[in-house]
């Protein structure tokens, strides 16, 4: 039997999903370092994550909510979606740039041609947490998924090519 209160387990749960999330970007960071062949691409890349927060709190906020470990787990969850989100970009940019087009072209294009898909991926994610919306346990990993995917869409869909190309105009 263990003696402790709501908020000890609430800061040990925290603690130990942070500790899990650290490590989980640090092995993403390192795949895509291999993938890339850059330590620079994939702090680009990654950038995007602490976007969805933009979203995330806000939202918890005015739906009346506390940010829970539910919460927290919608906003590890959301960082993969986006991570994949950036590399589609990332990656399209590169492609272009293979092609021959310039890089400053190659952005535009790669925030234009991608964003379809980008915005299907948001909308499927918002349909989806939506059903578990009316939730209390699970409210707050759906606030956090939809929240965090509508603001990440926005910022890391101009962010993302901008940074990349801030950091690569002088190679090309």
């Amino acid at each position: 039997m263990k003696w402790d209160g709501e908020w000890h387990i609430t800061i040990e749960v925290f603690r130990d999903l942070g500790s899990a999330f650290a490590a989980c970007l640090v092995l993403i960071y390192v795949l895509m370092v291999g993938w890339f062949r850059s330590f620079i691409t994939p702090a680009i890349v990654m950038i995007a994550i602490p976007f969805s927060l933009i979203g995330i709190l806000p939202a918890h906020g005015l739906m009346g909510a506390f940010f829970s470990a539910t919460s927290m787990i919608g906003f590890m969850a959301g960082g993969g979606i986006v991570v994949r989100n950036s590399i589609i970009l990332v990656d399209f940019i590169e492609l272009r740039l293979r092609e021959g087009m310039a890089l400053s072209e190659a952005v535009i294009d790669a925030g234009a041609v991608r964003f379809r898909p980008m915005l299907l991926t948001a909308m499927a994610v918002i349909v989806g947490a939506a059903v578990i919306l009316a939730d209390p346990i699970f409210q707050g990993l759906a606030i956090a998924l939809m929240a965090g995917e509508v603001a990440s869409l926005l910022i890391s869909r101009m962010a993302v090519p901008v940074l990349y190309y801030l950091f690569n105009h002088k190679r090309c």
